[in-house]
């Protein structure tokens, strides 16, 4: 149930921000700042935001707040067309705070589960509720395609974004209602209670040692964020590719992610099986290898004619995520291996913080080198093909950490 609001939620306002800011008139540099600005914010309160969660024995309630948060974000982003004249800042201002309300609950959300599903069965959840996801990811760009591709007006059409947020903020309550159910004392029962930390200045220092003398989380840490750089560097591009040089609609940018859940609903069973029999390291190299492809793709759907771009890449971007369920469901799992327990909400907050520093910079890096190499048709396919290659390396990285071992045993 969590995974079904949770992903509805995030799907509706990932689905609207780009678009909303475009139709309040925003440029492509602003289109930019809307991954840039929540990043900055979020490295600002992720590591005291994890100090102080590892300070807590209950981590339900922080999840809930963080929830109450995220509801207030997506609040001020349904407001900002009635700013006016300041719309564009006012909404940047509101997506920064949804950002850092979302970063915080993931890393409460990450610190929690550990806690509740034991490490036996963790592949089995997460499968389960990365299909319930999946499901909830596949229907809301449909449905949201549908609707805005049926109104004529640009001023329609933000009414409907706005619509969207609201319900947003629904499926966010509802899903606060569902954490709420959780019944803390059965969930801890079997989880030694250790003495209550401090938030100190002493701490952090006492934190930061034990996390540097983690090898195999520094070692995960530089190859994850090579990986990460390499996803984040075309985020901004690929929009620009769909509505610019390919003329998509609403309805054929819902198509998009439609295609990229189906494919993974199909396979995802498959890549689990794969998990119980190799571990979850070596098939993350699957899923690098799947969004490698995603930007050599779209540089091959703007190069046809316009009328066959759109189809096209539909179709191929359906194919590179046949392995990409591999990134949801693996990460997280390859994370919990290489973390303390002592001080778990802390290692999340800094490798989260790590790649806020990608998230915020890489898409403006993206931008830029696509400006660099003209701002036409052949600097993007260039800027794309350069991507296509970074990632490749990345994905040599990873498998060169599993081939040579360089990981825990418990792996």
């Amino acid at each position: 149930m969590d995974g079904l609001f949770i992903t509805s939620a995030t799907s509706i306002t990932m689905s609207s921000f780009n678009l909303f800011a475009l139709r309040l008139g925003a440029d492509d540099f602003q289109l930019s700042l809307i991954q840039f600005l929540p990043q900055i914010f979020t490295m600002l309160i992720l590591i005291p935001g994890g100090l102080f969660m590892d300070s807590l024995h209950n981590k339900k309630r922080i999840v809930i707040i963080t929830l109450v948060l995220l509801m207030l974000g997506v609040l001020f982003c349904s407001l900002s067309p009635f700013v006016y004249a300041l719309a564009i800042p006012f909404f940047l201002g509101a997506v920064m705070f949804t950002g850092g309300a979302l970063a915080l609950y993931n890393i409460a959300w990450q610190s929690f589960f550990p806690a509740v599903v034991d490490i036996n069965t963790r592949n089995y959840v997460l499968t389960f509720r990365t299909r319930v996801s999946l499901f909830a990811g596949m229907l809301v760009p449909l449905l949201i395609g549908i609707v805005l591709t049926s109104i004529g007006t640009v001023s329609g059409k933000i009414i409907a974004h706005q619509g969207f947020f609201i319900c947003t903020i629904f499926l966010l309550l509802f899903a606060a209602f569902n954490f709420n159910r959780f019944r803390v004392k059965q969930i801890y029962a079997n989880t030694p209670v250790s003495a209550a930390k401090k938030v100190s200045l002493a701490e952090l220092k006492n934190s930061c040692k034990t996390l540097l003398k983690n090898k195999h989380f520094l070692l995960f840490a530089v190859t994850a964020l090579f990986f990460h750089m390499t996803w984040h560097f075309d985020w901004t591009l690929y929009f620009i590719g769909q509505v610019t040089y390919l003329g998509m609609n609403e309805l054929q940018l819902g198509l998009v992610p439609l295609g990229a859940a189906v494919i993974q609903l199909l396979t995802l069973k498959f890549w689990s099986r794969k998990n119980e029999k190799h571990g979850v390291v070596l098939p993350f190299t699957f899923g690098i290898l799947g969004l490698s492809l995603c930007p050599a793709f779209l540089a091959i759907a703007v190069s046809v004619p316009i009328s066959a771009g759109p189809h096209l890449f539909v179709i191929l971007h359906t194919i590179a995520h046949i392995p990409f369920c591999v990134i949801t469901l693996n990460l997280f799992q390859c994370l919990l291996q290489v973390v303390d327990e002592e001080n778990r909400s802390f290692s999340l907050s800094v490798f989260a913080t790590l790649l806020c520093l990608s998230n915020a910079v890489m898409p403006v890096a993206g931008v830029k080198l696509y400006h660099a190499l003209g701002g036409d048709l052949d600097g993007f396919r260039h800027a794309l093909i350069i991507i296509f290659v970074m990632r490749l390396f990345a994905a040599g990285f990873w498998l060169l950490r599993w081939r040579c071992g360089l990981f825990p045993k418990k792996v």
